[in-house]
């Protein structure tokens, strides 16, 4: 059986639909369907079914699809070892990470890698979904919550603060005075809700309408310069971007730690450590913007 047709078959498993799993693997959606095709001549019936909401596994794909899945893994641990022997300081690593820090910490942290070491380019992932490390969806993950399970080396990077701001028009029409009606916010979506920051922004304004939701602080930040509404950002975006202002009065809430995580298999080959060492020396750097307050 052919894995090339088997990861195919997983990727349309997973994304539902030809044209994602093409874009996940970065092939054509031709392709794909060629793969499909083939592997469900071989098994001699249908593996996916497509309906009006996607490609849906049928009893037979169900069946199978446990046992591609573990292909798929001693796959990943043979190109992991091969991977974690090679020495050269070229070559890609794939980051992900949200979009603040793709923004804020990612291209200092290239500036530097690139000054020691040119032959290193790095593929910034900004995506709010936890892509997988253990997948190889990226080499380097750092995220703003603990990383679950034993199967990858985590370790705390430091603090991110936040804080309340709005633009300086918006305040002189509006007020400072966090329980008045007249307030409008910029928060989460309504499925991020649950996160520290959109929930101590509906405790410090619980009157105020909802103007704008995103899940990219970036955006947040730009609606709240342009005088949309509260806003409340990591500091290391706030205090850097024109018009606004903070509501020192307000506090903040619970800094969020960064952690950063990476496979063991592949944490001592020389292109990720130079990557991790140039995002350490980052941090440090900008540790007086991304805690100010510490």
């Amino acid at each position: 059986m052919d894995w090339e047709d088997v990861r195919s078959f997983l990727a349309i498993a997973r994304m539902r639909t030809l044209s994602g799993a093409a874009r996940s693997l970065g092939v054509r959606q031709s392709t794909m369907s060629r793969r499909l095709s083939a592997l469900e001549q071989r098994a001699g019936a249908r593996l996916l079914q497509k309906t009006p909401a996607g490609y849906e596994l049928t009893g037979l794909g169900e069946a199978v699809l446990g046992n591609a899945e573990r292909m798929e893994a001693e796959a990943i641990a043979v190109e992991r070892m091969v991977q974690g022997r090679d020495v050269a300081l070229s070559g890609v690593v794939r980051v992900t990470t949200v979009d603040i820090m793709a923004s804020r910490l990612m291209p200092g942290t290239i500036t530097r890698l690139q000054a020691r070491y040119p032959g290193i380019s790095v593929d910034v992932l900004a995506d709010i979904r936890s892509l997988s490390l253990s997948r190889r969806e990226a080499d380097l993950a750092i995220r703003m919550v603990p990383f679950e399970g034993r199967e990858l080396v985590a370790r705390r990077m430091g603090r991110a603060s936040g804080a309340l701001y709005a633009s300086g028009p918006y305040l002189a029409q509006h007020g400072r005075d966090l329980s008045s009606p007249d307030h409008s916010v910029i928060t989460l979506l309504e499925d991020q809700a649950h996160m520290p920051e959109a929930r101590w922004l509906a405790q410090m304004v619980p009157h105020a309408r909802v103007a704008m939701r995103s899940n990219s602080r970036e955006t947040q930040g730009g609606a709240a310069a342009a005088g949309l509404g509260l806003a409340c950002l990591p500091c290391y975006l706030g205090d850097g971007l024109p018009g606004l202002e903070k509501l020192k009065e307000a506090g903040g809430p619970p800094p969020r730690e960064v952690w950063l995580g990476v496979h063991p298999d592949l944490r001592h080959m020389p292109r990720i450590r130079a990557v991790i060492d140039a995002l350490d020396a980052e941090f440090a750097a900008q540790v007086h913007l991304l805690a100010p307050d510490d």
